[in-house]
């Protein structure tokens, strides 16, 4: 495909890496972003968000719904379908946005289209990990990120994944694209606790201007089987909110630098932390 990336956005042609992004990546890491790139595409992608409504959010629905408490799901439902939302999100567990797009699926009538962008590392570098991507995510796990890696170079096959992430953000449709400012799970501070914010996140909302929705989750830990028990056993109650749309306007209207993407990054999770403090008062009530 022989087009340059801006013009491929421009007219919506998804994204394909050029030559020298691609060449970057192991064979097998090769392999895997061509199995995630196909299946979110076209009729494998509609396909997958069939099984994501229809079992992947019965699955999480049957092992939560005893502890699941839900605010300001309306503001997800009155969002609008014609264009990409990005809901931003603490990380605290391996299963926040598939909790969330499940209760999204099962609460709202809104179409999804549903993308995570996520580290490569152990999902395109390992078999075992594209099966995991299908299991848990229906293949939604993309696009991905090899910045932490070992080997510098792939983080030129990143310039790609981050103008994919872009123009999923940017084309009209039902997208939701689930990203968490933190980068990484917070395995150590409490509830209320944050890992500081990564400019990226800014990066991408700056050029795309997309639909906003923070989202705090508590209550959801990374011990599947204890989790799954807790939902007959009196686990800790799950909590999802989800805030008002955000207006950025003032943000936008800054110079395209990194700065600007920083503060971004840094008011997307103040809103989140707003949230966490509407969760610490109804805990404590």
């Amino acid at each position: 495909m022989s087009v340059t990336h801006l013009a491929a956005r421009k007219d919506s042609t998804p994204l394909v890496p050029r030559r020298n992004e691609l060449a970057v990546l192991s064979p097998v890491e090769q392999t895997g972003f061509a199995l995630a790139h196909r299946m979110n595409l076209g009729a494998w992608k509609r396909f997958w968000t069939f099984c994501q409504r229809h079992i992947g959010s019965l699955w999480i629905y049957l092992a939560t719904y005893n502890l699941m408490n839900v605010f300001g799901i309306e503001n997800v439902e009155n969002s609008d379908p014609t264009r990409p939302l990005v809901l931003v999100a603490n990380h605290r567990s391996f299963f926040d946005m598939y909790t969330v797009s499940s209760v999204i699926f099962r609460r709202t009538r809104r179409p999804l289209s549903l993308f995570f962008p996520v580290r490569a590392k152990f999902f395109y570098d390992n078999p075992i990990g594209w099966f995991v991507n299908f299991v848990m995510g229906w293949f939604s796990m993309y696009p991905p990120f090899f910045r932490e890696q070992k080997d510098a170079r792939k983080r030129e096959f990143d310039k790609y994944s981050l103008e994919r992430l872009i123009q999923l953000c940017s084309e009209p449709g039902p997208n939701v694209i689930g990203f968490h400012p933190e980068g990484k799970r917070n395995l150590k501070g409490g509830t209320y606790e944050f890992l500081p914010a990564q400019p990226g996140i800014g990066k991408v909302l700056y050029a795309s201007h997309p639909q906003v929705i923070p989202v705090f989750i508590g209550g959801l830990g990374n011990d599947l089987p204890k989790q799954i028990i807790g939902n007959w056993t009196g686990g800790e109650k799950v909590r999802i909110w989800f805030g008002e749309q955000l207006d950025l306007g003032d943000l936008y209207a800054k110079g395209d630098r990194l700065r600007t993407h920083k503060e971004i990054a840094d008011h997307l999770m103040t809103k989140i932390s707003e949230l966490g403090g509407q969760d610490r008062e109804w805990t404590r009530a």
